[in-house]
């Protein structure tokens, strides 16, 4: 279904676990050869070995560190056809009262300016290749908010949605295409470490599909709109995938 992909080079920020994980082990079934970045790392690096995706292990934001990542993956591949950036988190849940500056830094650092970072160096290989897609992880916060705490992560994620959009319009001449995945609530550690049993069940029951997401019911949005053949006409979009959780 999604042939145009085989033999491309995808970079997937996050791309061992959660999320980036299913994205990563989706693309290189799809024949693409993958590049996967990760922090924490975990036992589904085992996975990700077997499937035959290189990694690395490195701090986004870090100075200096996507341009490693691009660095890398170029020697590797010799060109960026599809940037994944999936790498985030909420960091913690705090209260807008209790917010002090340094965690603003955080979540924002590692939200939103090593994906700039990463947008800045890819569009820049992208544009003399003149092809290209950047797929950005945004969240349904970024539209309904997040419960309480999230306040800085929904504002994060929201950042991420009109970054790509404006990107989007900037690049479209040299022949990139922007959108985002914007998932819903999906289980994965992030909703392990960051929701309680209880949580995730109210939330359930709010959806119409009467259950959470999971990390593989966002994996085909990523080949979607990496693929020309599939969505060569779509750029600066947002991609809800949350099983009728937001339906606007």
């Amino acid at each position: 279904m999604f042939d145009d992909l085989s033999g491309k080079s995808v970079v997937v920020t996050g791309g061992v676990t959660g999320i980036g994980g299913a994205a990563s082990l989706a693309f290189a079934a799809a024949g693409a050869r993958v590049f996967a970045q990760y922090h924490g790392g975990g036992p589904e690096l085992e996975a990700i070995s077997a499937a035959g995706i290189a990694s690395l292990k490195l701090d986004l934001t870090e100075s200096g560190a996507p341009q490693w990542l691009m660095d890398a993956v170029l020697a590797r591949h010799g060109r960026i056809d599809v940037l994944v950036n999936n790498a985030g988190s909420l960091v913690a849940r705090v209260p807008v009262t209790d917010v002090e500056d340094d965690f603003i830094d955080r979540v924002f650092d590692v939200n939103c300016r090593q994906m700039i970072h990463c947008c800045r160096i890819a569009a820049r290989i992208m544009k003399e290749q003149r092809a290209g897609v950047i797929i950005n992880v945004s969240s349904i916060a970024a539209r309904n908010g997040s419960s309480p705490g999230g306040a800085v992560y929904a504002g994060s994620k929201a950042f991420v949605s009109a970054f790509s959009k404006t990107l989007a319009r900037e690049v479209v001449g040299h022949g990139i295409r922007v959108n985002c995945v914007s998932p819903g609530t999906i289980h994965t550690a992030f909703h392990d470490r960051f929701s309680d049993e209880a949580k995730r069940e109210a939330t359930r029951k709010t959806i119409p599909m009467q259950r959470l997401g999971i990390a593989e019911d966002c994996a085909g949005a990523f080949l979607f709109l990496a693929s020309d053949s599939a969505s060569g006409y779509v750029t600066g979009q947002v991609l809800e995938v949350n099983g009728g959780q937001l339906m606007a």
